[in-house]
C-alpha cells in the first residue's frame, strides 16, 4: 500500500486516509541541545565535532562532511528515535501535531514546541523553510528501498542540494537491528550511548520482551491478528514484513498471518474486502492506532467484521504501527501489549 508506515494507507488514498495535521514555528533550536542524556554541546563545536564526519547509510550512500552535523532535520518517527537516544533535531516533518494541537504519537517524546515544522501531512514538505534552517543533515526512515519516508518525490533533487541525507531502512531487518542502527547514528551525531536514560530504556526493553515471552509460553493457544483498515478494505498484516510483529512471533506469540501478501502490496498486507473480513479469525486483534487509520467504532459498522469472535468479545487492542525505533518506544509498546493480552481469553477460536 505504498508509502505509509508498513507500506499502507497513503497509496490506498492519500486524501482519504492520510489526514494528519500541520504546524510551524519561528525560532530554530540547536540540533543537539544539552540534555541529561548527554548529547553534543549546542554551543561552538566541541572537539569531538571537529574534523571530518562520515556515515554510510542503508542506501549504501556515503556522507562526508567537514565536521559532525549540528543542525539535523528529521522525519517525525526518525526524530522520535533520535530524541530517545539524546539527539535534538532543529526541525521535523511528517505527523507531529494533531488537529487539536496535541502531540501526534508518531513523534514520540519530541518537544514539538521547541522544533520547527516543515510539514505535517503526506506530501507536505516546505522546501523553502527547510533551506532557511540551514540544515547540516536530513534523517528519514525508508520503507521502500532507497526512498526517504515523507520526502515528496518531486522535491528529492532540491532537498539533496540543500544538505546530505541519511536513510535508515525500516523494513526487511530485525527490530533490534533497526533500533541499534538509530542508536549508532545518534552516537555519531554526538549523543552518549551510555547515558543513564538510554541504558534504562534498554533494560526496560529487555524486561518487556522477556515478559511478553513468558506470556506467550503461558498462552500458546492465544491467536493474535494485526490489521489496519480503510472504508473500502481490511488489511491483514503479513508477518515477515513487519519487524515488530516478527519480533513478537520470535518471542513465541501466536500470530495469525496470511500465507502471502496481496501482489499489489509488494509485501506487508493481504487486502480483504469487508465482505471477506472473516477470512482469518483470532482470539485478539490489534488494530492500527494511528490517527489516519479507520477507527474501531467505524469498523464496527461493517457486518462481517462485527461478527468476528474477537470483536464480539471486545478483545480489540491498539497496534502502534508507526512506533519509533528506540528501546523506550518499543518497551512501552510491549508493556502495553502484555497488559492487554494478559486479560484476553484464548479459547474464542480453534
Amino acid at each position: 500500500m505504498g508509502q505509509c508506515p508498513r507500506r499502507t494507507l497513503a497509496a490506498i488514498g492519500v486524501a482519504a486516509v492520510l489526514g494528519v495535521s500541520a504546524c510551524g514555528g519561528t525560532t530554530s533550536p540547536p540540533a543537539a541541545a544539552p540534555t541529561s542524556s548527554g548529547p553534543a554541546s549546542s554551543g561552538p563545536a566541541s572537539s569531538a565535532a571537529q574534523g571530518p564526519w562520515t556515515w554510510t547509510d542503508d542506501r549504501g550512500k556515503n556522507i562526508s562532511l567537514p565536521q559532525r552535523p549540528q543542525r539535523v532535520v528529521a522525519q517525525s518517527a526518525a526524530a522520535a528515535a533520535l530524541w530517545d537516544f539524546g539527539v535534538r533535531p532543529v526541525a521535523v516533518f511528517g505527523p507531529h501535531k494533531l488537529k487539536d494541537g496535541g502531540r501526534d504519537p508518531e513523534v514520540g517524546e519530541v518537544d514539538v514546541a521547541k522544533v520547527e515544522s516543515i510539514g505535517n501531512v503526506w506530501g507536505e514538505f516546505n522546501v523553502e523553510k527547510y533551506a532557511s534552517l540551514q540544515p547540516d543533515l536530513l534523517v528519514s526512515g525508508m520503507y521502500q528501498k532507497n526512498t526517504l519516508w515523507y520526502v515528496p518525490p518531486d522535491s528529492v533533487a532540491t532537498v539533496d542540494q540543500i544538505a546530505p541525507s541519511v536513510g535508515v531502512q525500516l523494513s526487511g531487518k530485525p527490530l533490534v537491528q533497526i533500533i541499534e542502527n538509530f542508536g549508532r547514528l545518534a552516537a555519531a551525531l554526538g549523543a552518549d550511548p551510555k547515558a543513564a536514560p538510554v541504558v534504562e530504556a534498554k533494560n526496560r526493553f529487555d524486561a518487556a520482551g522477556a515478559a511478553l515471552k513468558t506470556l506467550a509460553a503461558a498462552k500458546p493457544d492465544l491467536k493474535v491478528m494485526i490489521v489496519t483498515a480503510t472504508p473500502d478494505a481490511l488489511y491483514v498484516a503479513y508477518l515477515p514484513d513487519h519487524p515488530d510483529i516478527k519480533y513478537w512471533a520470535e518471542l513465541g506469540l501466536n500470530i495469525v498471518s496470511p500465507p502471502e501478501p496481496t501482489e499489489s502490496e509488494d509485501g506487508f498486507w493481504e487486502i480483504l474486502s469487508w465482505e471477506n473480513a472473516d477470512k482469518y479469525q483470532a482470539d485478539a486483534i490489534l488494530v492500527d492506532a494511528r490517527t489516519q487509520s479507520m477507527k474501531i467504532e467505524e469498523m464496527a459498522k461493517k457486518p462481517t467484521w462485527a461478527k468476528l469472535p474477537a470483536v464480539k468479545a471486545g478483545q480489540l487492542y491498539p497496534w502502534h504501527a508507526a512506533e519509533r525505533y528506540s528501546y523506550l518506544g518499543y518497551a512501552k509498546v510491549m508493556e502495553e501489549l502484555k497488559a492487554n493480552l494478559d486479560k484476553a481469553r484464548d479459547d474464542l477460536v480453534k
